[in-house]
């Protein structure tokens, strides 16, 4: 008898494979290295298209940036605001997370709570900013009608002026638009836990409070490392809500390190050396704190022999 040829599907694979590999290549890859070796030119000007590597002083940009009270204070205020809305983000992610996956309290209509607490992922960044300015509008707007007429404040307060309420608002709305999404990735995390540990920890007579911290949180580890990280590099990121709500005011309070990399590039300077040397320093300080976060989450038991 003839053996029949065996027929492999692997070059099927690679051929769907080239479209994803193109478009990284043009709009990823070739960008990422164009922009960091700007950082080592001295180009500069609207429409140059002449530029020269600084051989004498090939880190003369970044040293420049690093020194750069703007850059400094636009570093110090994307932490600071990531911090503001990721701390009660996640915690809020997990409470729900715990509520929606409960085994003993079953919740109706989970469907349409999912939805209510995802919207306003979807709902667009300047929709959010248009809308929170009128929220916070002086001297009328709601949130003022509302701190007067309940005798909280003898007139209305100036949010526009304040750098701690701008502040303070632009995490909310970040923490507002982003914790629906970081509860799905959650729950998903959670129903791909294998359903007979919960079993047995409801015979051992495990409680809700210890299951979810001995069996939930632990399975859940993977997971909370791929929202830590793509919480991390968003916030690091984010660029949107700050400039369309407060554009970086009052006083450079709101003023992010990619509004700060934006205005070098693009706000009247045209420095795409400096610009290009701040985001290559943005790349790795995003990459060093991932390698932290993985090294802090790493799952340590796995390691030994």
């Amino acid at each position: 008898m003839k053996q029949r040829q065996s027929f492999s599907y692997a070059k099927y694979g690679y051929l769907f494979s080239i479209p994803f590999i193109l478009a990284f290549i043009v709009f990823n890859l070739y960008p990422t290295i164009y922009t960091a070796i700007l950082g080592f030119t001295d180009c500069k000007g609207l429409g140059n298209t002449e530029w020269n590597i600084l051989v004498d002083d090939l880190f003369k940009n970044f040293r420049n940036i690093l020194k750069n009270p703007s850059f400094q204070t636009s570093l110090k205020n994307t932490f600071k605001i990531w911090m503001m809305n990721f701390i009660p983000q996640m915690t809020l992610a997990l409470l729900l997370t715990a509520w929606f996956t409960s085994r003993r309290n079953t919740l109706k209509g989970q469907g349409f709570f999912k939805v209510v607490f995802y919207m306003p992922n979807i709902i667009t960044a300047a929709s959010v900013a248009i809308l929170f300015n009128a929220f916070f509008g002086y001297p009328m707007g709601p949130v003022n009608d509302l701190l007067v007429s309940s005798g909280i404040t003898e007139g209305p307060f100036n949010f526009i002026v304040s750098k701690t309420a701008q502040q303070w608002i632009v995490a909310f709305i970040q923490f507002w638009m982003w914790y629906g999404y970081t509860m799905i990735i959650l729950i998903s995390g959670v129903l791909g836990i294998n359903p007979e540990i919960y079993e047995a920890a409801d015979i051992d007579g495990a409680n809700d409070i210890q299951i979810f911290f001995q069996i939930t949180i632990p399975n859940l580890k993977t997971i909370l490392i791929y929202t830590l990280i793509t919480s991390m590099i968003g916030g690091l990121t984010m660029y949107d809500i700050p400039k369309l709500y407060a554009n970086g005011q009052p006083d450079n309070a709101t003023l992010t390190a990619n509004m700060f990399i934006y205005n070098q590039a693009f706000s009247g300077s045209y420095m795409y050396n400096r610009a290009a040397a701040a985001s290559m320093i943005m790349f790795l300080i995003i990459a060093a704190c991932s390698v932290v976060v993985f090294f802090l989450m790493r799952d340590k038991k796995g390691g030994r022999r």
